[in-house]
C-alpha cells in the first residue's frame, strides 16, 4: 500500500517534468516590414521598378507601333495588292512575335527581371533569414512565423513578435 502511495505521489511530478520538457516556444516575425525598413532593399526594389518601368515602356511604344501598321493596313487593305496586303500581314505577324520574344525574355519565368530580382534580392533575404535563425537560437524558439506571409495566424500576442530583434541584428535601426 505505501509502494502505491508513493508511485501515486511521484507519477504527477513525472507528468509536469515531462510536459515541461517538451514546452517548445514560439515567435513570429514580420518579413515584409524587416524587408521595408532595410535601406539595401529598398535600393534593390527600386533599381528593379525602374527596369522593369523601363522595359514596360519599350513595350508599349512597340504596341503602338503595331497598332499603328495594323490601323494603316486596315485601312489601306482595300485598295492593295495581295502581294502587298500579304507582305504587311507577314511584317506585323513578325512585329507582335518579336513583342511576345521581347516581354518573355523581360518579363517571363527565366527572363532578366527575375535574375536581376535574384541577384538583387535573394542575398537581402539570405542576410535576414539568417538573422532570424540566429534570435531563434538565441531565444530557444521552436517555431518562427511569419506574420507578412499569408499564414493563417489569425491573432499573435505582440511580446512574441521578434521582428526587432531580427532588425537589430541586420544593424538596422
Amino acid at each position: 500500500m505505501k509502494h502505491i502511495q508513493k508511485i501515486l505521489l511521484v507519477i504527477p511530478f513525472l507528468f509536469l517534468g515531462l510536459i515541461s520538457a517538451n514546452a517548445q516556444k514560439y515567435a513570429y516575425v514580420d518579413t515584409k516590414a524587416i524587408l521595408e525598413a532595410m535601406p539595401d532593399y529598398k535600393e534593390a526594389q527600386k533599381k528593379i521598378d525602374d527596369l522593369s518601368e523601363k522595359w514596360q515602356k519599350e513595350i508599349e511604344e512597340k504596341m503602338a507601333v503595331i497598332d499603328k501598321k495594323y490601323k494603316d493596313y486596315q485601312r489601306e487593305q482595300i485598295i492593295l495588292p495581295e502581294e502587298t496586303k500579304r507582305q504587311r500581314e507577314e511584317e506585323i505577324m513578325q512585329l507582335e512575335k518579336e513583342l511576345k520574344e521581347f516581354q518573355r525574355a523581360k518579363f517571363g519565368v527565366s527572363g532578366e527581371l527575375f535574375k536581376e530580382r535574384a541577384r538583387l534580392i535573394e542575398p537581402i533575404q539570405d542576410r535576414v533569414y539568417k538573422a532570424i535563425k540566429d534570435v531563434a537560437t538565441e531565444g530557444n524558439f521552436s517555431f518562427v512565423f511569419d506574420k507578412s506571409t499569408q499564414s493563417n495566424i489569425l491573432y499573435a500576442d505582440p511580446k512574441l513578435d521578434k521582428s526587432d530583434q531580427v532588425l537589430k541584428k541586420l544593424g538596422v535601426k
